[in-house]
C-alpha cells in the first residue's frame, strides 16, 4: 500500500506540473500599460500644441496691438504737429512761439520712435507702404523745421498760404498712408487669425484621431482581454476535468493495483500450495514408509525418493523467489540477472531473445538496474502473452551520465493511443521516478519498440564499453 500511495502521489504531481497555470499577468500589463501609456503621451503631445497655439496666438495679439498702438501714436503726432504749428504761426509773442516749437521738437521725438517701434515688427505686405509714411513724414518734419525758423515777418506773411496749400496736403498724405498702413495691418491679423484657426483645426484633428486611435486600441485590448479570459477559462475547465479523470484513473489504477496484488498472491500461494506443498507431503510419506520398512534395500528406496522429492522443492522454492526478485540481480548485476531471465523465459515460453548490454551497466545504481530489470522483463512477457512474438531484441546501452534500453519484438504490435494497460504505466511510473523518459512505438501487424533513457549522475571510472550479446532460444 506505501507503493501505491507513492505512486499515486508521484502521478499528481506530474499531473501537476504538467498542467501548471500560465500567469496572465504579463499579457494585461503590457496590454493596459502600452495603451495607458499612449493616453499618456497622446495628451503631453495634446497640451504642448495647444501651449504652442496659445502662446502664438498671444504673440500676434500682442504685436499687433503694439503696431497699432505706434499707428495711434504716429497719427496723433500727426494731428498735433498741425495743431502746434497753426498755434505757432498765430502766436503773437516770441515766448509762445518758442513753446510751441519745444513741443513740435518733443513731438518728432515721439512720432520717429513710434515709427522705429513700429518698424521692428513690419510683415512683407507693409514694408513699402511704411517706408513710404516714413519718407513723407521726413519731408514733413524737415518742412516744419525750416517753417518755426521764420521771423515773425515772414509767420505773418506766409501762414496761411502755407498752413492751407502744403501744411494739410502733407497731412492728409500721411493720414491716408496711415490708413493703408491699418488696413495691411489688420489683413495681417485677419491672417493670423485664419492661421490659428486651422492651427485649432489641426489640433481638433490631432484630438479626434487621438480619440479614435485610444478608442480603436482599448477595443483591441478589451477584445485580447475577453479573448485571454475566455481561453483562460476554457483551458481552466479543462484542466478541472483532466484532473477529474486523473483522479478516475488513480481510483481505477488503486483498485487495479489491488486486484493485481491479490492475484500475485493467489498465484504464489497456489504454487506455494499445489507445487511446494503436494511436494512437502510426498516427502512426509516416504518418509513415514522409510520408517516403516522392514528391510534396508526397502528404506533406501525410501531415501532416494525423498531426496529427490527435496531437491525438487528446493528448485521450486528457488524459482519462486527469482520470480519475485532474482537475487543474482544483487548478487552479480544487472546483466547476468537480464541473461537468466532471458534463458528462463525461452524455456517457458520458446521465444528467441537476444541480450546486448555493456559491462558498465553493472555498475549502475540499485535504483537503476531494478528499473531496467523491470522494464525487460513487463516487456518480454507482453511479448509472449499478448503480441505473441518470435523474436525479442534487449539492448542496454550507456554514454556519459546516461542509460539507454530498448526492447524490440516481431509480434503483432498494439495501437498506443487505446491500449494503456497496468503494466505500461508501472512502466512509465518507474521511468519518471527516475527523471528519465520513455517511449512506446507500436503499430499493428509491425511490432512493439519500447525506449527508455534514464539520467545517471555518474558511473563508475575505468570501465570498458565493451558489450556481451548472449543468443537464447
Amino acid at each position: 500500500m506505501r507503493a501505491l500511495e507513492s505512486w499515486a502521489g508521484s502521478l499528481e504531481e506530474n499531473l501537476a506540473g504538467k498542467h501548471r497555470p500560465k500567469r496572465p499577468w504579463l499579457v494585461l500589463t503590457l496590454g493596459f500599460g502600452g495603451l495607458l501609456v499612449f493616453l499618456v503621451a497622446a495628451a503631453t503631445g495634446t497640451l504642448i500644441v495647444l501651449n504652442k497655439v496659445r502662446h502664438t496666438e498671444t504673440t500676434m495679439r500682442q504685436a499687433f496691438l503694439g503696431r497699432l498702438s505706434a499707428l495711434d501714436q504716429i497719427r496723433a503726432g500727426i494731428y498735433l504737429s498741425g495743431t502746434y504749428v497753426r498755434d505757432f504761426l498765430l502766436s503773437p509773442d516770441p515766448s509762445g512761439a518758442q513753446a510751441e516749437i519745444a513741443r513740435l521738437a518733443s513731438l518728432e521725438r515721439e512720432t520717429r520712435s513710434a515709427l522705429d517701434a513700429y518698424g521692428h515688427s513690419l510683415d512683407p505686405d507693409e514694408r513699402a507702404p511704411f517706408l513710404n509714411l516714413r519718407s513723407e513724414i521726413d519731408a514733413y518734419w524737415r518742412v516744419l523745421d525750416r517753417t518755426v525758423a521764420w521771423t515773425p515777418e515772414e509767420r505773418h506773411r506766409l501762414r496761411y498760404s502755407f498752413f492751407y496749400d502744403e501744411l494739410v496736403p502733407r497731412r492728409t498724405t500721411m493720414l491716408q498712408i496711415a490708413d493703408r498702413i491699418a488696413a495691411v495691418n489688420e489683413r495681417g491679423l485677419n491672417r493670423a487669425e485664419e492661421d490659428l484657426a486651422a492651427s485649432s483645426d489641426g489640433l481638433r484633428r490631432s484630438l479626434m484621431l487621438t480619440f479614435a486611435i485610444a478608442l480603436a486600441g482599448g477595443l483591441v485590448l478589451a477584445l485580447v482581454t475577453i479573448g485571454f479570459t475566455l481561453r483562460l477559462e476554457r483551458e481552466l475547465e479543462r484542466r478541472l476535468e483532466e484532473n477529474a479523470q486523473a483522479r478516475g484513473d488513480l481510483r481505477e489504477l488503486s483498485a487495479s493495483l489491488l486486484r493485481a496484488q491479490e492475484t500475485e498472491r493467489r498465484n504464489l500461494a497456489r504454487e506455494l500450495h499445489d507445487e511446494v506443498g503436494q511436494s512437502l507431503s510426498a516427502i512426509l510419506m516416504e518418509a513415514e514408509n522409510a520408517a516403516c520398512a522392514g528391510e534396508f534395500a526397502e528404506a533406501r528406496t525410501h531415501l532416494d525418493s525423498i531426496r529427490s522429492l527435496a531437491g525438487k522443492t528446493v528448485n521450486q522454492v528457488r524459482d519462486l523467489a527469482l520470480l519475485l526478485r532474482p537475487s543474482m540481480l544483487d548478487d552479480f548485476g544487472l546483466v547476468p540477472a537480464l541473461n537468466w531471465h532471458a534463458r528462463e523465459m525461452s524455456k517457458r515460453t520458446g521465444l528467441h531473445i537476444m541480450v546486448s548490454a555493456d559491462d558498465a551497466a553493472g555498475d549502475l545504481p540499485d535504483e537503476h538496474k531494478t528499473c531496467i530489470y523491470r522494464l525487460v522483463q513487463e516487456a518480454v512477457n507482453n511479448s509472449a502473452r499478448h503480441a505473441h512474438a518470435r523474436t525479442v531484441e534487449v539492448k542496454v546501452a550507456h554514454e556519459p551520465h546516461r542509460v539507454f534500453l530498448s526492447v524490440r519484438d516481431d509480434g503483432a504490435g498494439f495501437d498506443t493511443r487505446f491500449v494503456r494497460g497496468l503494466g505500461l504505466l508501472g512502466m512509465e511510473e518507474r521511468v519518471h521516478r527516475l527523471g528519465g523518459r520513455l517511449h512506446i512505438d507500436s503499430q499493428l501487424g509491425r511490432g512493439t519498440l519500447v525506449e527508455a533513457e534514464l539520467p545517471v549522475v555518474e558511473l563508475a571510472a575505468g570501465n570498458g564499453h565493451n558489450a556481451h550479446s548472449h543468443s537464447l532460444g
